[in-house]
């Protein structure tokens, strides 16, 4: 049996390692999803790559391999509750047991607060909320009878500050939720070995700003609230991801780890 003092002077990086774990992360296909799915088979870990779209799963997946990794792909809606017990269950089938579960998909349809339709709202409420504590829930199913497990929750910085000039009320609403949620869960099922944070990426430079007419004018003016002076990138956000996976950040729990280049200090 281990004392504090045998974790206290074991190597630290090997205490990031997660060989023997399995994973999922929703929303893999592409972007965000895609880095952390890399971030945590680099780290060791088997993982289920998770998206609506099967062909994107199966790039990434195919990634993950041809690096030496172990990865499962599977479609699935995460706003249909039989798809969420798919992909859970598959994992388990797949690779033993599920150990870190990575909410990730979501949605941003920008839209003025007055010009914003109920349908407009429930859908971001469905996939960016609704879904994530479905998922939760099954996830943790999987999880309790281990007495252990990951559970990480793409939140976002717009549950800190409103971010500007685009207008997006629907979406910082649900993400708001999506760290509410994250810090009742924590506190539900720490007892149960359960840690459960969730992650407020800044504004992240990915293909859908890239590709978006309406995003790529409005670089200019992020930049000058950023005083990292930069937008971030997929990779800054990757090393977070693997420590609140890892028995590093075992004692953490109902966290909200803001990665956005000191953007809600302006």
């Amino acid at each position: 049996m281990s004392t504090p003092d045998d974790v206290l002077i074991s190597p630290i990086l090997d205490r990031f390692r997660l060989t023997g774990r399995a994973a999922l992360v929703t929303g893999a296909g592409q972007g965000i999803g895609r880095g952390f799915a890399h971030a945590l088979a680099s780290a060791g870990a088997a993982v289920t790559i998770v998206d609506l779209d099967k062909s994107k799963a199966d790039v990434v997946a195919a990634e993950i391999a041809s690096l030496g990794g172990r990865a499962h792909a599977v479609e699935a809606n995460v706003t249909n509750e039989a798809d969420i017990r798919r992909f859970v269950d598959e994992t388990v089938q797949e690779f033993g047991r599920l150990d870190i579960a990575v909410n990730n998909a979501g949605i941003n349809r920008n839209a003025a607060a007055e010009a914003t339709t109920l349908e407009e709202w429930d859908l971001h409420q469905s996939v960016n909320l609704r879904a994530v504590f479905r998922s939760c829930q099954l996830e943790a199913e999987a999880m309790f009878p281990n007495g252990y497990g990951k559970i990480i929750n793409t939140a976002s910085m717009a549950s800190l500050i409103v971010p500007h000039p685009q207008k997006q009320v629907a979406y910082n609403v649900a993400k708001a939720g999506v760290v509410a949620l994250t810090k009742t869960l924590a506190a539900e099922w720490a007892d149960r070995g359960i840690r459960v944070n969730c992650m407020s990426p800044g504004i992240i430079r990915t293909a859908l700003i890239e590709g978006s007419e309406a995003l790529r004018p409005l670089v200019k003016e992020w930049l000058a609230g950023i005083p990292a002076g930069r937008l971030g990138e997929v990779s800054d956000l990757q090393g977070g991801l693997v420590y609140l996976s890892s028995s590093v950040s075992d004692y953490m729990t109902g966290h909200n780890l803001i990665i956005e280049g000191g953007q809600t200090l302006w």
